[in-house]
């Protein structure tokens, strides 16, 4: 495990710079420029609450200070950690893509894109977590718990690495992998509770564990339910759930960088 992180860090200059020109790059040109950072997840959140909350009427489990459950805040906690993973894993799979004229040229690390990508999405999910934060503040739901929230954002973070990295190598040689993704990432956010809480969703239907599959089994919503217990409702996870997920991480980072450093050696040839 030493080895990715020894060398990202012995780059981190120019992982910094990639970071910095995705982070330059994203609002080009747009008159609001950064304030879209914050349109765009405004606007989501005004969707779901009006659609779930307001017709379909899900009721929020109660905060952590014992007060009435509030949907948009609700929803926010599970769309910070569903927006950073998508984005992610989205962005680190098109990065070598992206930067294939310049690795022609000169050469440079390939993981250096995928991660300055990663960090850059950082920067977006840390002013969401801020207003998240600050809300819960003015609404006196804050604990200790919290001092969790920087840990999970790391395991989080190495864990949609992990699986750029595989993406960004697939993608380069099969095309086709874009698409797949994309579908997947649709199915898999109606599969986690981000816009629905884990209750309404039955221990059996069809003749399976419903359950089990979209909670137990489910590696995001593992991250929603921890990020929703440190955040909305003050609790503070299990010591298995903290262990299973900081397992989860490092393994996936690990084979991701383990598939990434077999096939990146030859993908200036495939750009």
């Amino acid at each position: 495990m030493a080895s990715p992180l020894v060398e990202v860090w012995a780059f981190r200059p120019l992982v910094w710079n990639f970071a910095q020109r995705e982070l330059k790059g994203k609002y080009k040109g747009s008159v609001l420029g950064w304030a879209w950072s914050l349109i765009n997840p405004v606007a989501t959140l005004i969707t779901y609450t009006l659609v779930f909350s307001t017709i379909f009427r899900a009721v929020p489990p109660p905060l952590g200070n014992g007060e009435q459950g509030n949907y948009t805040l609700f929803l926010f906690t599970g769309l910070i950690v569903w927006n950073f993973f998508s984005n992610t894993v989205n962005g680190s799979m098109t990065s070598l893509v992206a930067v294939g004229p310049l690795l022609r040229k000169i050469y440079f690390p390939p993981f250096a894109p995928v991660a300055g990508g990663a960090m850059a999405n950082g920067v977006q999910t840390l002013i969401e977590i801020a207003i998240l934060v600050v809300v819960m503040v003015v609404l006196g739901n804050v604990s200790a718990t919290l001092v969790l929230v920087p840990f999970l954002c790391l395991l989080l973070a190495l864990f949609a690495l992990g699986i750029g990295l595989v993406l960004a190598v697939w993608n380069v040689y099969y095309r086709d992998i874009a698409y797949l993704v994309g579908l997947a990432l649709q199915i898999l956010f109606y599969a986690t509770p981000i816009i629905y809480p884990p209750s309404l969703v039955p221990e059996q239907a069809f003749g399976l564990p419903l359950r089990a599959l979209l909670l137990q089994l489910n590696p995001v919503a593992q991250f929603v339910e921890a990020f929703r217990d440190v955040v909305y409702e003050l609790q503070w996870p299990s010591l298995l759930q903290l262990a299973t997920l900081t397992v989860l991480s490092l393994a996936t980072l690990s084979f991701g960088w383990w598939v990434f450093h077999r096939r990146a050696r030859d993908v200036s040839e495939e750009l």
